[in-house]
């Protein structure tokens, strides 16, 4: 009888298994989303989130109030032209009523559409004619709202501009919108 004994020197070696291209191939998709997920934290928790509001009874009320100043300026006739010259780094432009122009001091507020942070406030002294000039660094790529107003707050302008696509913007007092909105809305 012959018997054969395993020859342990002619099976084939395998190298361990973080030397094989296989299971690192595998853990790259949860490796991933860990590293994505840890992001995804770190941004929710340094960039807060600008557009929730805390009181929105308190805003809702005060909606109507705007309504109002947006009323005032209606019967006024207010309109604002304003141009963006950025070689100069100038911000024009002209606000006039219907009985001629505006020459009380206003506040002009550009407002940035996702970013509060770049929200820029100006207050103006236009001269006899309504007419003003004011320095403004480069005015960013962006849908700005344009809100105007009284510094006593008693009548407002609100518009949009789309810089630099519209090079100048003119806002009015848009009365028929208004009419559709009853005071006390």
């Amino acid at each position: 009888m012959q018997t054969s004994t395993p020859h342990f020197n002619s099976m084939p070696t395998s190298a361990p298994w973080y030397k094989h291209k296989w299971p690192w191939l595998l853990m790259l998709g949860p490796g991933v989303v860990v590293v994505g997920g840890a992001f995804t934290i770190w941004l929710a928790v340094k960039t807060p989130d600008a557009l929730v509001v805390d009181d929105y009874y308190k805003q809702g009320k005060a909606i109507n109030q705007d309504l109002k100043r947006d009323r005032v300026a209606a019967a006024r006739g207010l309109e604002l032209g304003m141009r963006y010259a950025p070689a100069a780094g100038k911000l024009a432009g002209q606000l006039k009523a219907k009985n001629g122009p505006v020459t009380e001091r206003v506040r002009i507020q550009l407002i940035h559409s996702t970013q509060p942070g770049k929200d820029m406030h100006m207050v103006v002294q236009p001269d006899a004619n309504g007419a003003f000039t004011l320095d403004l660094p480069m005015l960013e790529t962006a849908r700005w709202q344009v809100m105007v107003e009284s510094m006593d707050r008693q009548w407002r302008l609100n518009g949009e501009w789309a810089w630099p696509r519209e090079r100048e913007i003119l806002v009015k007092s848009d009365v028929q919108a208004l009419d559709q909105h009853p005071a006390g809305e």
